[in-house]
């Protein structure tokens, strides 16, 4: 599995690069804090969701959640490359590596 580190995904977002990053968290902790330009398909409904919310399976996609110890990152990237998908990547370090690195968050509480 491909994984990526904290300041590459910042670049590819300051960028605007061509790619969909995805919070795979509950929906309560995606409304509370996420990284900017997520959208939120939570581990366990992607495969319902991911035909609809990633309709192309060669578009580069980003999953993460909490942090490196948080399984629902590399559970979702695995169940995305079953499907399909040909360039998923895991921000392994999750949340816990963006406010490590001092980046900014989206959401109610920062």
């Amino acid at each position: 599995m491909k994984t990526i580190i904290a300041k590459e995904l910042k670049r590819k977002i300051d960028a605007n690069e061509d790619f969909i990053l995805v919070n795979v968290l509950s929906r309560e902790s995606f409304e509370i804090r996420r990284i900017p330009k997520s959208i939120n398909i939570p581990v366990d409904e992607i495969e319902k969701m991911a035909s609809k919310e990633l309709p192309d399976k060669n578009k580069e996609i980003i999953v993460y959640c909490t942090s490196l110890e948080c399984q629902a990152s590399p559970t979702a990237a695995k169940k995305l490359i079953k499907m399909g998908y040909k360039n998923v990547y895991d921000f392994e370090e999750g949340i816990a590596g963006w406010q490590d690195a001092g980046f900014e968050f989206e959401g109610d509480v920062v």
